[in-house]
């Protein structure tokens, strides 16, 4: 089965002792595409560099995490926005919004959202959106979906910035089913992550038979969210072949046939990958 990975932070501590190995990992279990998403300036960077030293990695992201909004001041957003014109970077992310831990005040979750959004609508690079509630509630969901159409997202002003793309992707998805089927009308792309099977995360079984065939994407989010079968203490991108799997027998669908729709989404989302792609053996 072929294999995309489109969120996997291995600039994070974890990976810095064995990285290469890890990719190589990934590579015999299937992975032919993998993202590497910034969460603030340095892990940004941090990308960029990772993406030079293995130059087939599908690309880098850069972005404002929810988490790092309140101490992320303008001449740091400053830098990251020129960074988003490098042609290595091919999303704007990670942003969104985490009204669970509430690492930052929700006003300056909301203006770092905002600005993240309309950097990607800027540079015609779709924004990756990480989404969490409290146990139980849906507020950040329907914030989120409120924000996205503020900004023009499912607008002529979107379709102009991205074309037929999707201008968003719903970073490991999670919330009710119908947060999901009202992105889904803004034209963005769900991607499932190990998040899917943990309990309170049912709804995501529902909504991943939900979204067309041509928006659907899977990920590890690593180190973090590692599903059955795969280490608690580090997620890795080879594991997203559990999630694959999964998303596969959810849907009813082929193995084979999903792997081969999952790098074709994955390539059209993020017009870079093609080009890019993790294809041999590191060496």
């Amino acid at each position: 089965m072929r294999l995309v990975d489109t969120h996997c932070h291995l600039q994070a501590e974890p990976f810095a002792g064995d990285i290469a190995e890890v990719i190589a990992a990934a590579e015999l279990a299937g992975v032919e595409r993998i993202l590497v998403p910034g969460w603030d300036e340095a892990s940004s960077i941090a990308a960029l560099a990772l993406s030079d030293r293995f130059p087939r990695l599908a690309g880098v992201a850069v972005g404002v995490h929810p988490h790092a909004a309140a101490e992320t001041e303008a001449a740091a957003w400053e830098r990251i926005s020129a960074l988003a014109a490098d042609p290595r970077v091919v999303a704007i992310g990670e942003t969104g919004l985490d009204f669970d831990r509430m690492f930052s005040p929700p006003g300056a979750q909301l203006a770092n959202l905002r600005r993240n959004l309309a950097l990607a609508l800027a540079t015609g690079k779709p924004a990756i959106l990480h989404c969490r509630s409290k146990a139980g509630a849906r507020d950040a969901q329907d914030a989120l979906i409120g924000e996205l159409r503020a900004a023009g997202f499912g607008t002529r002003t979107a379709s102009a910035a991205f074309g037929d793309r999707p201008p968003a992707v719903l970073h490991s998805v999670s919330g009710p089913v119908d947060y999901v089927e009202a992105a889904l009308g803004l034209g963005c792309a769900v991607s499932i992550s190990g998040l899917a099977f943990r309990r309170g995360e049912e709804a995501t079984a529902e909504s991943v038979r939900l979204v067309p065939p041509d928006r659907i994407l899977v990920e590890t989010d690593a180190p973090y969210l590692s599903p059955p079968g795969a280490p608690r203490r580090r997620n890795e991108p080879e594991w997203v072949r559990v999630t694959a799997g999964w998303v596969a027998e959810r849907r009813g669908e082929d193995p084979d046939e999903l792997g081969e729709r999952l790098v074709a989404n994955h390539d059209r989302t993020f017009a870079r990958a093609a080009a890019s792609a993790v294809t041999s053996a590191v060496t």
